[in-house]
């Protein structure tokens, strides 16, 4: 039999709530309500970097993960939803989740969105069981965006990661090492 101190239980029932507090649509089901969410996303992200409209054009689908949240304190985590696009159509829905460990206190709360530039990488994600984002994705955007040129970074990589919209109090946000996993909302 399991014995569980009053602070196990305190801090297990603190973090739950801190997760749900942090409206990052874990309790919200449904694709429509995904789909609203990466619709306002891309809005948001085409008007605020319009370098990133190019990228939309010469890419043949798009991971949009509307909100992740992330935080940490010695080991941290985050997780979001969101929806794969191939013709501005929604045709698959995926979670983000990532583990750390190591120097970390804070939280933040950020979106991303992956451009797949090549049919090739496109189809080796959608065939994957579990597909980690790792280094040979290429970031895009810091904070000038509008300077991007697809042309260069295609060059570059075949899948183009975009973060942006960051609060919290975390710094910095990076979409290496999560794992992407296939979900019906």
């Amino acid at each position: 039999m399991t014995h569980f101190s009053r602070r196990s239980l305190l801090i297990g029932l603190g973090s739950a709530a801190v997760l749900t507090a942090c409206g990052n649509g874990l309790n919200s089901t449904g694709s429509a309500v995904i789909d609203a969410r990466v619709d306002r996303t891309l809005n948001e992200l085409y008007s605020n970097y319009p370098g990133t409209s190019d990228l939309r054009d010469k890419s043949v689908g798009q991971l949009v993960m509307p909100l992740v949240t992330e935080a940490g304190f010695g080991v941290g985590g985050s997780y979001g939803r969101g929806a794969l696009r191939v013709g501005g159509a929604s045709v698959d829905y995926y979670s983000s989740a990532q583990a750390s460990i190591g120097l970390q206190i804070g939280a933040q709360q950020y979106a991303h969105v992956l451009f797949f530039m090549t049919e090739q990488s496109l189809q080796d994600f959608r065939n994957s069981q579990g597909w980690a984002a790792g280094a040979d994705i290429e970031y895009a955007i810091s904070n000038r965006g509008e300077e991007m040129s697809a042309d260069t970074t295609t060059q570059l990589s075949p899948v183009i990661g975009v973060v942006f919209g960051q609060a919290g109090l975390r710094a910095g946000a990076t979409i290496e090492g999560t794992k992407y996993t296939r979900i019906i909302p």
